[in-house]
């Protein structure tokens, strides 16, 4: 069992009351080092030059492989004019491009600008307008290739990369997806727009990289998901991304440096697995099992073949595995470190995914302008059920007033989460004023309801554009989840709300049911009276087969609430 830095009853600091609980392996106010964020990969790659580094589709590269094609490509890139004020976009899948290509362009200087391949062609021609990206790295598919093509006519975009996807599997799959996926292949011009990837790692890497001050260089334009407005690029830092990854690296403090493998399901694209799964992973020697695109049964038997032993997840996924029928418990046994993330992680899900793999499964809080980990349940010691768990080295959680964030309120009461440390953004890109508007005294304001415990830990309630404000009383969509997540024949939930003539707003909850289940909407409310006030109480509920889900597998309320309000406007109502 962790212990804790103080004797037990002793008081910790007025404003850091989470040092009473804080793990005694864990210094929460050790120094946190400002260095490129390149820096670690050398070291890993000096360390563990012949460890297996990255394994996709059965074919494995070495820290050594990919350090040498990492500085092949960072004077490829430079070749091509990146350097410090460059943005450089990758829109990638899982694959050894994404690694080599990122590193390479912070060793070039420039800046790397994460992009979903499955975004439509109008949200990729926002990102880079408002990016100012000018060269993109992107797969020879004809699923992504030609929306990244139509850029060159369309936007600032100069020159696109290219990665051929057969010289990325193993020989003889290599050899026989051209033949095999010729539909699935991009027809690419041979002009001076596009770069083939062989092309870009023809050459040794000539000189050190460019200086760059690691306090203000952004390393990555993050674009926030949109789900508020227009989609913003975070502005992080090297620093802030060194200081997230050490941060995470100290709380894991059960790690075995050179001896883990991480399994890669989450995009690294996503902030989250950028930092979680990528950054970490290397940076502990780990072997990076890839996933390029999920699929449940391909995943479950990569795990019982490649037995990863660390695996960052979102609750969706880990539900849906626990959830597998007849999946067999003996091929889960690899796993011993997970972390939860992107979403809140309902107690059920923990409870049965830990149940499965005899794994130790926690919660983390952050977000994308935060680099994005804030806070985290210990690995060992005391997890508190629902929360969040404590800060982080150097961070500090403070619980603001709702609506100003001007006062920060003591344990017990509920406010806007405010947070500070190292890891927070420098601003977003080119948007003072979205910036003034996040940053309040130096802290950033989350848009999430919660209070912190005596012990520091913080709970969290909701977000505040969710709560729903039913007659002039708030209630938390997350608490009327949670309860309903205890029913044995729910698969997923997700509550709106709804306007509502005599209240101001209604809860509806929209329902998954597991297969085969026939729970009715009466049963539901009879399950949930003695789980919720009469207020909470949901006044509409719809199964579905399926919830709208976010890219990364984290339930989207967006799709939901735009869906009613259009039946709303046009005279419907909405089902019951």
């Amino acid at each position: 069992m962790t212990e804790a830095i103080f004797t037990e009853g002793a008081a910790a600091p007025s404003d850091h009351p989470w040092l009473v609980r804080y793990p005694r392996a864990i210094d929460w106010a050790a120094p946190i080092p400002v260095e490129p964020l390149y820096a670690f990969f050398d070291r890993s790659v000096a360390a563990y030059a012949d460890r297996p580094c990255l394994d996709f589709l059965g074919r494995r590269y070495t820290y050594a492989d990919v350090g040498r094609l990492v500085n092949r490509a960072a004077q490829g890139f430079r070749d091509l004019g990146v350097g410090p004020g460059v943005q450089v976009g990758l829109c990638l899948p899982n694959t050894p491009y994404y690694v080599i290509c990122y590193f390479a362009v912070l060793k070039a200087g420039g800046t790397v600008v994460n992009y979903n391949p499955l975004y439509a062609p109008r949200e990729l021609e926002h990102q880079v307008e408002d990016s100012g990206t000018t060269i993109m790295v992107t797969l020879d598919l004809a699923v992504i290739y030609p929306k990244v093509a139509d850029l060159l006519r369309r936007t600032g975009l100069k020159r696109i990369v290219v990665c051929r996807m057969a010289d990325a599997l193993p020989a003889l799959k290599g050899l026989l997806f051209p033949l095999l996926k010729r539909a699935d292949i991009a027809a690419v011009p041979h002009d001076g727009r596009h770069v083939r990837f062989h092309t870009l790692v023809a050459k040794e890497l000539t000189s050190q990289p460019p200086p760059i001050d690691p306090l203000t260089h952004v390393a990555v334009l993050q674009y926030t998901g949109g789900t508020t407005g227009v989609p913003k690029g975070a502005m992080l830092t090297h620093a802030n991304l060194v200081a997230n990854l050490e941060q995470i690296r100290r709380w894991f403090i059960g790690v075995e440096e050179g001896r883990e493998r991480m399994l890669a399901v989450l995009p690294f694209f996503h902030v989250f697995a950028m930092t979680v799964t990528l950054n970490l992973g290397l940076a502990v020697g780990s072997e990076i099992i890839m996933v390029p695109r999920f699929d449940m049964d391909a995943v479950l038997a990569l795990i019982a073949k490649r037995k990863p032993t660390l695996f960052p997840g979102v609750p969706t996924l880990f539900k849906a595995i626990a959830d597998k029928p007849g999946i067999n418990r003996a091929d889960m046994a690899s796993i011993r470190l997970c972390i939860s993330g992107g979403a809140p992680l309902p107690v059920e899900v923990k409870t049965a995914f830990e149940a499965l793999t005899g794994c130790v499964l926690v919660e983390g809080y952050g977000l994308t302008e935060a680099s994005p980990v804030c806070t985290c349940n210990p690995l060992t010691g005391v997890n508190k059920a629902g929360s969040i768990g404590l800060p982080l080295s150097g961070t500090i959680i403070e619980i603001r007033t709702l609506g100003d964030a001007v006062r920060v309120l003591p344990p017990g009461e509920k406010g806007e989460v405010c947070i500070r440390g190292p890891q927070v953004m420098a601003g977003y890109w080119n948007r003072q004023d979205e910036t003034d508007r996040t940053m309040i005294d130096g802290a950033l304001r989350t848009g999430d309801v919660g209070y912190m415990d005596d012990d520091g830990y913080t709970f969290l309630v909701d977000r505040i554009k969710d709560v729903i404000l039913c007659g002039g009383y708030n209630v938390y969509p997350r608490a009327i989840e949670e309860a309903i997540y205890q029913h044995p024949d729910v698969v997923a939930v997700t509550v709106i709300g709804l306007p509502d003539s005599y209240r101001g707003q209604k809860p509806k909850a929209f329902i998954q049911r597991r297969d085969g289940a026939t729970v009715t909407p009466e049963e539901m409310k009879r399950f949930l009276a003695d789980k919720l006030s009469p207020i909470e109480m949901p006044s509409l509920i719809e199964f579905r087969v399926e919830l709208p889900k976010t890219t990364v597998g984290k339930l989207s309320k967006k799709e939901l609430l735009a869906e009613e309000l259009a039946k709303l406007d046009q005279g419907g109502v909405a089902p019951p």
